[in-house]
């Protein structure tokens, strides 16, 4: 422990060099493959402390839905930021980099080592990167104004992005014609303050936006990987599991037909995709019980939060015909949330392979593959938080062992290399700097906008840019690709 603490808190000693940065520990992945897990298991082989980087367990509520660790398996292993954010409010990457940052200085200060966990990378590239991704920078001088997308119309973006063309193309071309959030974003810093957003960026980041040696921490990432299609029918089964554990519930429970599904927690996977079938359920219960009512009393009684008749419904509602319209919403509200959580499992690891391959991140993967594998015709039950169901041996050797020698070497080590990419010439990191303010527009695509090399090379080897190609060049048309700068 002693040794341990000297190594993370340069106030216990040690060189000038060893104090300069606190050591964390980033565990990243996609969503199921036992982040959480790993992280508790840690706590057996060195004092840690974790904060969550979780956009939607950071809220209070929806415990089951957003698949947060229940308190009995967290092992008295302290936990920051899980269910502390009121679920009506906006926390951004921003918000979560305020609030970690002294966090993390005061888990250091117990000579403990602060181990970041969660699949929201950005808040990850947020909290490492003295600049964040999505250019979210400290604000720059001058008031400070918010601007909500429901004031523009769509006429109005469309102006703005050409305005933004003609007032600053280099922001224009690094970012895509329908991303009214930055759009508005430039046009306001632009507005505030006077200065290009091209050249406030480039001036503030972009020689180091997101290159290792630039990390506000010395950071030890760690990935917890899976094979896809291992990690879908994971998914799927623990999205059943969740069902049968009362995510419907708590669906039910802040039901509204109003709701803004792009702010706080109504923008979990889960929350909207039962919209149509709670409309449904709510009328049908409305239209049954009207009949024996001359008043509206019961339609309030129908949308009573302490209603026992819906939380015992659900298997009655599976059973019915298959033509049933209710059983028809549910099923199809069932499969969105499976689709929309095999969808993020892709997202997330395409964030994990860009940040490592332009900004050098050194990210270590550990194989959950095995773990978390379901045999075919399987009907075991899954834990919820996303624990693999395998024997704990299977996790322990090829999970756990790998990540705890990872640690132990990243906190013994005596020496740290300045930056990935050292070695390279000037021109090399230059043309990758540049590469981050590049657009690429696709015209056999329908002139599809892509940003960066990495998304570039993603989509030109995707089966469907292929077989564009291939009918343009099977009717003789061309299929030209085009490059803006």
């Amino acid at each position: 422990m002693d040794t341990v603490g000297v190594l993370l808190n340069p106030n216990n000693g040690g060189s000038e060099k060893e104090a300069t940065k606190p050591k964390v520990v980033a565990i990243m992945g996609p969503t199921g493959s036992g982040k959480s897990r790993l992280a508790i298991d840690l706590a057996s082989h060195f004092p840690i402390e974790i904060i969550n980087a979780d956009s939607m367990q950071v809220y209070r509520g929806l415990d089951v839905l957003t698949n947060k660790v229940p308190l009995h398996e967290q092992k008295g292993v302290p936990h920051h930021l899980l269910g502390s954010v009121s679920p009506n409010v906006e926390f951004t990457a921003k918000n979560f980099r305020d609030f970690a940052i002294p966090c993390i200085n005061d888990i250091w200060s117990r000579n403990c080592l602060p181990v970041i966990v969660g699949g929201t990378n950005y808040y990850i590239q947020a909290l490492v990167s003295p600049f964040l991704l999505d250019d979210s920078v400290e604000d720059p001088p001058g008031e400070e104004e918010t601007y909500h997308l429901s004031d523009f119309g769509e006429e109005s973006l469309t102006y703005s992005y050409s305005d933004l063309k003609i007032l600053d193309p280099v922001a224009a071309n690094r970012i895509h014609p329908n991303d009214c959030r930055k759009i508005n974003q430039y046009l306001n810093l632009y507005a505030r303050s006077g200065i290009l957003p091209s050249r406030f960026y480039q001036e503030k980041t972009a020689e180091n936006w997101g290159q290792a040696d630039n990390s506000r921490f010395d950071c030890c990432f760690i990935c917890v990987d899976a094979a896809a299609p291992v990690l879908d029918l994971y998914v799927e089964k623990r999205v059943d599991c969740m069902i049968d554990t009362g995510l419907l519930d708590e669906v039910y429970d802040i039901y509204n037909p109003n709701a803004d599904y792009t702010r706080g927690l109504q923008q979990a996977i889960g929350v909207r995709e039962f919209e149509n079938f709670l409309g449904v359920y709510l009328s049908q219960n409305w239209n049954d019980e009207a009949s024996d009512s001359t008043d509206g009393s019961l339609f309030l009684l129908s949308m009573d939060k302490d209603d026992k008749v819906f939380k015992e419904k659900i298997t009655e509602i599976l059973s019915l015909s298959d033509d049933n319209k209710l059983k028809v919403q549910l099923e199809e509200a069932i499969k969105k949330v499976k689709v929309n959580t095999r969808r993020l499992v892709r997202r997330q690891k395409r964030r994990i392979t860009r940040l490592q391959e332009l900004f050098g991140w050194n990210i270590h993967y550990v194989e959950a593959t095995e773990s978390i594998s379901i045999p075919t015709g399987s009907t075991g039950e899954i834990n919820i938080v996303g624990f693999p169901g395998k024997s704990d041996e299977v996790w322990a050797s090829q999970v756990v062992r790998p990540a705890v020698k990872i640690i132990g070497s990243f906190l013994n080590e005596d020496a740290r290399m300045a930056c990935e990419f050292e070695g390279s010439s000037s021109a090399e990191i230059k043309s990758i700097q540049k590469d981050l303010w590049t657009q690429y527009t696709c015209e056999a695509c329908g002139d599809r906008v892509l940003r960066g090399a990495h998304e570039w090379e993603q989509h030109t080897q995707g089966r469907r840019h292929r077989k564009q190609i291939s009918r343009l060049r099977k009717s003789g048309g061309h299929g030209f690709s085009s490059q803006h700068l």
